[in-house]
C-alpha cells in the first residue's frame, strides 16, 4: 500500500535540514528512507537533520568511501545507519552489510530500487532546477541550496498511512 505521493518546496539549506529534524522526530527503529537525488541535491544535509532529530551520535557525513557509517543514539533511541548505495548492485549487497534494521533508522542515498518495490519504506526524491548546480560546482552532496528544491514523499506499507509530511515541512525548530 503506497500513499498519495506529497511534494514539498524546500527553499535553502537550512529548511532542509530543518525538514529532517522534524522527520527525524517520528521515525523510529526499523524505518528504512531511501534518498534519490542528483549530487548536490541535498541527500547529505537533509540525513545530517535526521541525526539530529533522532539525537544520535555525529557528525554525520556523507558515507561515501566507507558506505554505510552508523551512528549510536544519545537518548536510548533507535540508531541511524546512513547508507550510500551508489556502488551497490542490488539488494543482496545491501544485505552483506550485516545491518540491524530492526533496531535501527537506516537512511539509504541514492537508495532508489535497492529494495523489492512492496518493501516498507519511505522514499524521497529530491529534485533539483536544471542549472542549479554544475557537477563541477557540487563537489559534494552537502553543498549549500542556492535554488529551492522540490521533495516528492512516498510511504510504502501502513507505517506511512498516517505520517502529515506537509506538516513536517511547516514545523519550525
Amino acid at each position: 500500500m503506497r500513499t498519495d505521493t506529497v511534494t514539498v518546496e524546500i527553499k535553502t539549506a537550512d529548511q532542509m535540514h530543518d525538514f529532517g529534524v522534524q522527520l527525524g522526530r517520528v521515525l523510529r527503529a526499523g524505518d528504512l528512507l531511501l534518498l534519490t537525488g542528483e549530487l548536490g541535491a541535498g541527500k547529505t544535509t537533509l540525513t545530517r537533520g535526521i541525526g539530529e532529530g533522532l539525537n544520535v551520535r555525529g557528525p554525520v557525513t556523507s558515507p561515501t568511501f566507507v558506505l554505510a557509517r552508523t551512528h549510536p543514539s544519545l537518548n536510548g533511541g533507535p540508531q541511524l545507519v546512513h547508507i550510500d548505495a551508489y556502488r551497490l548492485g542490488d539488494s543482496s549487497e545491501l544485505e552483506d552489510l550485516d545491518i540491524d534494521f530492526k533496531n535501527a533508522v537506516v537512511v539509504a542515498e541514492w537508495g532508489a530500487g535497492l529494495v523489492d518495490e512492496e518493501a516498507v519504506a519511505l522514499e524521497i526524491v529530491i529534485h533539483r532546477p536544471v542549472g542549479a548546480a554544475t557537477e563541477a560546482s557540487a563537489a559534494a552532496d552537502d553543498m549549500e541550496l542556492v535554488e529551492p528544491r522540490l521533495l516528492e514523499i512516498t510511504g510504502v506499507g501502513e507505517r506511512w498511512q498516517s505520517v502529515d509530511f506537509a506538516a513536517i515541512a511547516a514545523e519550525e525548530n
